[in-house]
């Protein structure tokens, strides 16, 4: 019998960023990379991990509780314990993941791998769990195993997108809809991705210093104002009115989410219209409020952005992802997107002489099984 096959998607972020830890919106897509992961029965009564992209095997006792040893298996490793967790015990099992998630580059590698394992172990031990369940546990897997702090789009969206639609997430009730890319003038559009190629971490440094900057500023809101959850109740007049109370740093991260959280919500109504020249300068705003307000982006990403909303047929362009490197997203009319392509690749290597990756996307599928190519 042949191995079982799941594929998940990687993904990118149209608006929202940073928002979802803190009870605010999210509008990301999945977009065509994959991670495959096959899973077969280990006849030595051992759980085995293995990939084609890098050598290291993981070979562990069914009763292995080991830590995280800081290479890849960590990610499908960490699922396999929050499965035990909740009393889900797989059949000893050989796992092994391939595909072309671009590393590093805010795709979200880790939690396509971390969903695709996840897929992969339920279906060797004929259990079930629903989107959201499988989504929480994957960032659990993250948070808890790893140590890494990231909020839950990823995993969400991976687990839950549609082809053709973004999904706008709320973080907090994991309430969620999906929201056309082909409706008015943004059927003509497409999204572009540029890798600006400086590859980053999210476990710990100056993503981990952000989100804590941010919570600290979030406490002095829910002090001052008992009635709010969490910043994605908050309004910028809330936030005037504590500015005293907490830090420089803390006050423009919680400027950043609240008024990012305002875009997602114009964004809906931009998205719903059609409406690309007003989705565009949103997500180039955005950009301005991550590289001013929360200061995760870089001298690489500001160049591509700044280049990008220059060149014809782009409506918006902007950082996408945990940040510090990694990848822009840009909104370009479909007629113009192979010379905006080669124009900004171009730019960017006389620049910085880097020669940058871009990808011409669209929006896909979540995750599936390969065998009935069925979603969850």
């Amino acid at each position: 019998m042949p191995p079982l096959e799941f594929t998940a998607p990687a993904r990118v972020n149209l608006i929202g960023e940073h928002t979802d830890y803190t009870g605010g919106l999210v509008l990301p897509m999945a977009i065509p990379f994959f991670t495959i992961a096959s899973i077969s029965p280990n006849p030595g009564a051992r759980y085995s991990f293995h990939s084609d992209l890098f050598p290291q095997v993981r070979d562990i006792s069914l009763d292995d509780r080991s830590e995280a040893t800081g290479n890849w298996s960590d990610y499908p490793v960490g699922v396999l314990r929050q499965l035990q967790l909740l009393g889900i015990e797989p059949p000893p099992f050989t796992l092994n993941l391939r595909g072309n998630v671009p590393f590093g580059a805010g795709l979200s590698s880790s939690a396509s791998v971390e969903v695709a394992a996840a897929m992969a172990l339920l279906a060797h031990t004929n259990a079930t769990l629903s989107i959201e369940e499988i989504a929480l546990l994957c960032q659990r897997a993250e948070n808890q195993y790893v140590h890494s702090p990231c909020g839950i789009m990823d995993q969400f969206v991976i687990t839950a997108a549609h082809a053709g639609h973004a999904l706008l997430l709320d973080t907090r009730s994991f309430t969620y809809e999906h929201l056309p890319m082909n409706h008015g003038a943004l059927a003509e559009t497409c999204i572009v991705v540029c890798n600006s190629m400086v590859k980053h971490s999210i476990v710990g440094g100056d993503y981990g210093l952000r989100r804590r900057e941010l919570e600290a500023g979030q406490a002095v809101l829910l002090q001052r104002f008992p009635p709010l959850r969490d910043l994605g109740d908050a309004s910028l007049l809330d936030l005037q009115q504590c500015e005293s109370l907490m830090s420089p740093e803390s006050f423009r991260r919680c400027r950043h989410i609240i008024s990012e959280n305002a875009r997602v919500r114009t964004a809906k109504r931009a998205m719903l219209s059609g409406n690309a020249i007003l989705l565009g300068d949103l997500m180039t705003k955005a950009h301005a409020s991550e590289r001013d307000d929360f200061e995760c982006s870089c001298a690489e990403v500001d160049f591509l952005v700044a280049n990008a909303i220059t060149l014809p047929g782009c409506f918006g362009a902007r950082l996408t992802g945990g940040g510090f490197g990694g990848c822009t997203v840009n909104l370009v009319a479909s007629k113009y997107a192979d010379p905006f392509v080669i124009a900004l690749k171009s730019a960017y290597r006389r620049h910085f002489n880097i020669s940058a990756d871009a990808y011409i996307c669209e929006p896909v599928e979540g995750a599936y099984a390969r065998n009935q190519i069925t979603t969850l």
